[in-house]
């Protein structure tokens, strides 16, 4: 069976050609989609949940590469004083709900696929990225097996993925390497036999072109969880049926900027100031703005590590001696200690979505301090993601710095796309809909459309390889 695969930032979809039309193929119990993310009850216990999943043939030489992790599997295993049996690795929203239950323990990953082109990571790092990608498409082919054997069809072979214009804006054409290489190994890994890729907003724009009565220069604007990218695409009726569409491509652009960095935005302005951030201290200086930094930025490795570090307790707690607002740092200082930078941006995201249907929402904070709320305003929301959106204006610009067929610049598209789980925010398409206020605005399917695109052409694609 040929998929389409959809392993997104935030969430991750599947779509399979059944009865002559796409099907999306439910990834949890009430969902088409599973949440990127993965908790485990320590970091070691990866290995050996990715080598039970491997089919008997790639067990032997995954073994030799990870014996050192497997190894302290057992020792791990041996120490919690759990079972052989018992489960350690969690994905979806099984893995929320654990990490909500024990968020000071065990290894919590949210949006891998923002990391895997991040440049200078060390052996061991793309290792550990390598088992986190494999476990969670593990899980994901195993669902969707379970499904198609359930229709009387074959199990999925085939898989077309989406993926950004760039993994990672400073990395260049290393960092696209060095993600295509971890996601093609990661799905073989779990079963599949053949691997494609396809750029996500050429996707999505491929299955709004499906729509079209007339041809068109369409900007595809994919604001997803951890990127953004645009691409200004040829579309008609006529151009359906070609399986090289690379000269219907005008212009691409793509950036790792995306609904993650919203919620960190949202976090940092809505949030940390209850938290001390723009406080000063007895003597007037203000309190180190990158703390408060550090205390969100989820999606950034090395901020996390340093705000859980030991040095930054003890100088929070130095700061609480001296500042002019005790009570607010004491609140930092739990976050700190009890790692609760996940569940601050989490009410941030929840927040983010809230304010799609309300001018105004509480967010619910008394995880940190009992009775702990904070009113967050579609305004608050507005001002804190205008440079993100700044971002994305000059994205749309970027892909659309092309020529048409008599090498005419162009100087706006006839339609601008608008896709992508983040673009469901009126705040968001609404200023993106002002950068080309000529064009005819379409906003489609937030999640599905990518996922239906890499199906309609996974079909093209392997039929023909």
């Amino acid at each position: 069976m040929i998929v389409g695969f959809d392993y997104g930032s935030a969430n991750c979809s599947i779509g399979a050609w059944i009865n002559e039309k796409i099907e999306l193929i439910p990834l949890s119990e009430n969902s088409n989609y599973l949440p990127s993310t993965l908790y485990a009850m320590d970091r070691e216990l990866i290995a050996e949940a990715v080598y039970n999943g491997l089919p008997e043939a790639l067990k032997a030489e995954f073994s030799h590469l990870r014996s050192s992790q497997l190894m302290r599997a057992k020792i791990i295993r041996h120490e919690l004083d759990l079972l052989i049996d018992e489960t350690t690795v969690f994905v979806g929203q099984a893995a929320i709900d654990a990490y909500l239950e024990m968020p000071e323990e065990g290894f919590y990953v949210r949006s891998p696929k923002s990391f895997l082109g991040a440049t200078g990571l060390r052996a061991e790092q793309v290792a550990l990225f390598e088992d986190i990608v494999t476990l969670m498409m593990q899980h994901v082919k195993q669902r969707i097996d379970q499904q198609l054997t359930a229709k009387g069809l074959n199990t999925a072979t085939h898989a077309m993925i989406g993926r950004p214009v760039n993994f990672q804006g400073i990395g260049g054409e290393q960092s696209n390497q060095q993600a295509e290489a971890i996601l093609t190994l990661a799905a073989k890994r779990a079963g599949f036999t053949s691997v494609g890729f396809l750029f996500e907003p050429l996707a999505a724009g491929m299955d709004f072109e499906s729509t079209l009565n007339k041809p068109a220069n369409v900007l595809v604007v994919d604001v997803g969880g951890g990127t953004t990218d645009c691409s200004l695409v040829k579309m008609g009726p006529e151009l359906m049926s070609n399986i090289q569409r690379d000269q219907d491509c005008l212009g691409h652009s793509g950036q790792r900027i995306g609904g993650n960095d919203l919620d960190i935005a949202l976090a940092m302005q809505g949030f940390m100031p209850s938290f001390g951030s723009g406080s000063a201290m007895l003597d007037g200086k203000p309190i180190p703005s990158n703390l408060f930094w550090n205390a969100v930025a989820v999606n950034d490795i090395s901020a996390q590590r340093d705000f859980y570090h030991l040095s930054s307790k003890r100088l929070i707690e130095t700061l609480i001696n001296g500042a002019e607002q005790p009570e607010l740092l004491q609140r930092l200082l739990t976050i700190q200690k009890n790692q609760m930078s996940f569940q601050v941006v989490r009410q941030a995201e929840i927040a983010k979505v809230a304010l799609t249907d309300s001018p105004v929402h509480k967010a619910e904070l008394s995880f940190v301090e009992k009775q702990l709320t904070i009113d967050v305003s579609v305004e608050l929301f507005e001002q804190a993601i205008a440079p993100s959106l700044d971002k994305v204006s000059q994205l749309m610009r970027q892909a659309m710095n092309s020529l048409d067929d008599q090498g005419k610049a162009l100087e706006s598209p006839d339609i601008v796309y608008i896709t992508g789980g983040t673009a469901r925010s009126p705040a968001i398409y609404k200023q993106i809909a002002k950068v080309y206020p000529q064009a005819q605005v379409v906003v489609g399917d937030h999640f599905g459309s990518v996922t239906a695109g890499l199906t309609r052409m996974a079909q093209q694609y392997f039929k023909e390889a």
